[in-house]
């Protein structure tokens, strides 16, 4: 079996979602690997967001290929929310996923959404759902974050988190990491799709 997590990030709250998510497959499946999608904004502009310096902490991982999607039995995507919506990076590599539509390469495989928000309610839901809208049209099985997860109920904290997948809220300012409750939900739902994904491959 293989597994493959790919995100976009740009402060790295959601390649620390990523690196918990990877942490939860390997408990069930060694084979798991992270893949970041490619930036698409010019440097200056990165620039005057503050972010070159956080971009640096995941610039090693290698960068996502399309291609790379139909070797995997699972992929769980990370994505940043813009607006309610996944980012503008997200957005494009997936819209150069064609030929496996067309091929049909990814039907069957399980798919899974992780997300980040700025504030408690800035679209994480709706970032996730609507993400599920291209995995439903590859013919992914689609797998949330179950509230067989405690944390998920908890009223100790302002925390991310909901049925369809770990969030974390990254503050207006993005100064805000990921919580120690926010990274459990990552990493409870990424032992959740690889066990829902072994099951599918033996079967």
């Amino acid at each position: 079996m293989k597994t493959l997590i790919v995100f976009y990030s740009t402060f790295g709250h959601i390649y620390q979602m990523a690196e918990a998510v990877k942490e939860g497959v390997a408990e069930i499946d060694t084979n798991v690997e992270l893949r970041r999608v490619k930036e698409t904004l010019p440097a200056d502009v990165l620039e005057k967001m503050g972010a070159v310096e956080a971009q640096k902490t995941f610039a090693h991982i290698p960068a996502a290929d399309v291609d790379e999607l139909a070797e995997a039995d699972a992929i769980l995507f990370g994505t940043p929310t813009r607006y309610g919506n996944m980012t503008g990076q997200m957005r494009q590599f997936l819209d150069a996923t064609g030929s496996l539509w067309n091929s049909g390469a990814l039907v069957g495989k399980v798919g899974s959404v992780f997300t980040s928000t700025g504030t408690q309610h800035g679209g994480q839901e709706s970032t996730i759902l609507s993400f599920h809208t291209t995995l439903l049209h590859h013919g992914m099985v689609i797998v949330g974050l179950p509230y067989t997860f405690e944390g998920q109920s908890t009223l100790k904290e302002i925390t991310g988190g909901s049925p369809y997948g770990a969030s974390t809220i990254a503050g207006r300012d993005g100064q805000r990491l990921p919580s120690a409750n926010e990274l459990d939900a990552a990493r409870f739902q990424g032992r959740h799709v690889a066990l829902i994904a072994q099951k599918l491959v033996v079967t």
